[in-house]
């Protein structure tokens, strides 16, 4: 899917691609949906995380507790 936003009938034929049928009612609100989280997952992709360990470096119980955010 590139960056400009998805039509209801892009959206209709990406459900039917998938193999899912979709009401035609419903092609308009898929579209929103997925223009959506488009725009939050383009967001999250300019964040830095250069300082954050991979998730696999992470164990739960180890870390130091402390009220400073």
């Amino acid at each position: 899917m590139s960056a400009a936003e998805l039509t209801p009938p892009e959206a209709a034929r990406w459900a039917a691609r998938a193999g899912l049928q979709l009401p035609a009612d419903r092609h308009a609100a898929v579209a929103a949906v997925a223009h959506h989280i488009h725009s939050v997952v383009a967001v999250l992709r300019e964040l830095d995380f250069g300082d954050t360990s991979p998730a696999p470096a992470y164990r739960a119980g180890q870390d130091k507790h402390d009220a400073a955010v």
